[in-house]
């Protein structure tokens, strides 16, 4: 497996994992999917869940989540489950994602709005430290605390809020550009919910994001 164990306790326990090498996209994929799932019921107000809860929301067989969760230690306890805010630390800690990690945000339109203003990165610990438009309309105007900046700030914000992520809500023919921005300011990490093809150097990651492939998704397996 791609982390060693601590194998102390039947719920997670701080320490129970550390990182060895990097996991393999499915894992990680699905370790994601689990991490969404436990913060909706941390905010619920649930303590503990079943692997078969966990495979009701996110599809995933329950055997093969404990197989996930096992790998990495001893988190569960038959006939109890697992303890939800423990499960939470232990998968941000194997995922790398434990502390803050601040983002930039491109488009203040009603995209951009929507997710400044939403919980959507705030639960796993991203902060949207910046929005940016060149609409000089929109430029100054207050999108929840953040008061939208001219693109020509980019470089400035990144150095001083410490940026590591770029999410672009701008229209397609805008992306590439902005996407060019932020490599050569640092960023390596776009999230892109354009219809663009970014071309990055290979150290940048971009996740693109689109509904409609989404649904082409889910049709698919209810037609399969």
């Amino acid at each position: 497996m791609s982390y060693t164990v601590g194998r102390d306790s039947s719920s997670a326990q701080p320490g129970a994992a550390r990182p060895a090498e990097k996991l393999s996209l499915g894992v990680a994929a699905r370790l994601s999917r689990y991490l969404q799932v436990l913060t909706q019921a941390r905010k619920m107000g649930r303590e503990t869940i079943s692997s078969q809860e966990l495979a009701d929301y996110t599809h995933v067989n329950s055997t093969q989540i404990r197989r996930d969760l096992s790998g990495f230690g001893k988190f569960g306890k038959r006939g109890v489950g697992y303890n939800v805010e423990s499960l939470v630390t232990q998968i941000r800690r194997i995922l790398r994602t434990s502390g803050q990690h601040n983002i930039a945000l491109f488009g203040a339109g009603h995209l951009g709005t929507a997710i400044a203003t939403s919980d959507i990165f705030a639960d796993h610990g991203f902060r949207v430290v910046a929005v940016f438009d060149v609409d000089r309309e929109k430029v100054g105007a207050q999108v929840g605390p953040l008061t939208v900046r001219h693109n020509s700030e980019l470089r400035t914000v990144v150095e001083q809020e410490d940026v590591v992520v770029g999410v672009l809500a701008v229209p397609s023919a805008a992306a590439q550009e902005l996407a060019g921005d932020l490599v050569e300011v640092g960023v390596r990490i776009i999230f892109n919910y354009s219809d663009a093809l970014l071309a990055v150097p290979p150290e940048v990651t971009v996740h693109s994001s689109s509904p409609a492939v989404d649904l082409l998704y889910a049709l698919y397996f209810y037609l399969a």
